[in-house]
């Protein structure tokens, strides 16, 4: 079976993470534009911390059906739990407040009804401070939607927090560490961009997954680690599906 057409377009932050790790969204063009200039649609939020870190990546895109619609979508990739995980929660809890004032921004500059979306690598589980207290999110839809102070965010990910498999395993323990969150702006049943809560996932093909006792992902390696050119990634990946109107 051929895969669909695609005309696939990129938007890289080239950051000054020490091991080389940056941020980027990959793209139908068909799909989505990234309005010019640039620097009115792409950002890249710098995460205060005394060694450097993944910036957090903003894009504006604009649909290209008739309505073109401005949505902004935040790529993330936050501080890790390097030294420790409560030793290095303040640099996550910086992110948080960092997502949180720029969701925030997008609402002033943009108009209250533009629809918001969250993505990426948080290294905290829905649950934790960064996200609950910092980022303001929540496991209740109703909540998100009825908040009439600060932009609260849905995280979409808690039924899976509560399965004993996860995204990223660490000791063999599993940890829900990539998570979707979206806006009320997505989340009400008439929304013009709507996120399907229902198919948000944590994809494991196969192929991707180990085949020892723990249900883990098999990594590609480098980094100072040996390279399994049969690996993928230290995490699995993770799906979900959003719809416009029209």
């Amino acid at each position: 079976m051929l895969a669909a057409p695609r005309s696939y377009e990129v938007v890289h932050a080239d950051t000054g993470d020490a091991r080389g790790i940056d941020v980027a969204f990959i793209y139908d063009a068909a799909l989505f534009k990234v309005p010019e200039p640039l620097k009115y649609s792409v950002f890249f939020h710098v995460v205060m911390r005394r060694l450097a870190t993944r910036e957090i990546v903003q894009v504006n895109f604009q649909t290209t059906t008739a309505a073109a619609r401005t949505w902004a979508v935040f790529g993330n990739h936050w501080p890790s739990r390097s030294g420790g995980q409560f030793e290095s929660a303040g640099y996550r809890a910086i992110a948080g407040e960092t997502l949180g004032f720029f969701h925030q921004r997008v609402l002033e500059v943009h108009g209250p009804e533009t629809p918001v979306f969250v993505m990426g690598d948080f290294n905290d589980e829905p649950f934790d401070i960064s996200l609950v207290l910092h980022a303001l999110s929540t496991r209740q839809r109703a909540k998100v939607i009825s908040a009439r102070e600060n932009p609260l965010l849905w995280n979409l990910m808690w039924p899976i927090a509560g399965a004993p498999d996860g995204s990223f395993y660490f000791d063999n323990q599993p940890n829900m560490l990539d998570q979707f969150l979206i806006n009320k702006n997505m989340a009400t049943s008439d929304a013009p961009i709507k996120a399907n809560p229902t198919t948000a996932q944590i994809l494991k093909e196969p192929v991707m997954v180990n085949p020892g006792l723990y249900p883990k992902p098999i990594p590609f390696g480098g980094m100072g680690k040996p390279v399994n050119q049969e690996g993928f990634s230290d995490h699995f990946p993770i799906t979900m599906s959003v719809t416009e109107v029209d």
